[in-house]
């Protein structure tokens, strides 16, 4: 049986959210390697703070985060720490999520559901 993995995505409404350190809400979605082991859940963040949201990262076990910009120590750090990150990845939470389940998420890919001004937060 494949090792559970978990994706941490940071969001805004249904997009990924712009900035890593702005971030007040993420989404946690558990995965066997190519299906979802459960329903994803959102938890809200107390406050903005890349630093806390680093060190929740690393609490919760997560090994793939989505991101929009990160700043680099903030990258470096969860590299260090052994984190695949996807990061300037912009457009729809779901869509991210369905490309990471097919191994297809690349850092700066811009989701086919970020065109048109709805997807301007």
């Amino acid at each position: 049986m494949e090792k559970l993995s978990k994706i941490l995505i940071t969001i805004q409404g249904n997009f990924i959210a712009p900035r890593f350190d702005m971030v007040s809400e993420v989404l946690i979605a558990s995965t066997d390697g190519q299906n979802l082991f459960e329903k994803p859940r959102t938890i809200l963040i107390s406050r903005p703070s890349a630093d806390e949201l680093c060190s929740f990262i690393t609490k919760e076990d997560i090994t793939i985060v989505v991101c929009g910009g990160i700043e680099e120590r903030h990258y470096k750090y969860l590299s260090w720490t052994k984190k695949k990150i996807f990061d300037s990845v912009i457009g729809p939470y779901a869509e991210a999520l369905q490309l990471v389940l097919e191994n297809r998420l690349v850092s700066g890919t811009i989701l086919t559901g970020a065109v048109g001004d709805e997807a301007c937060p």
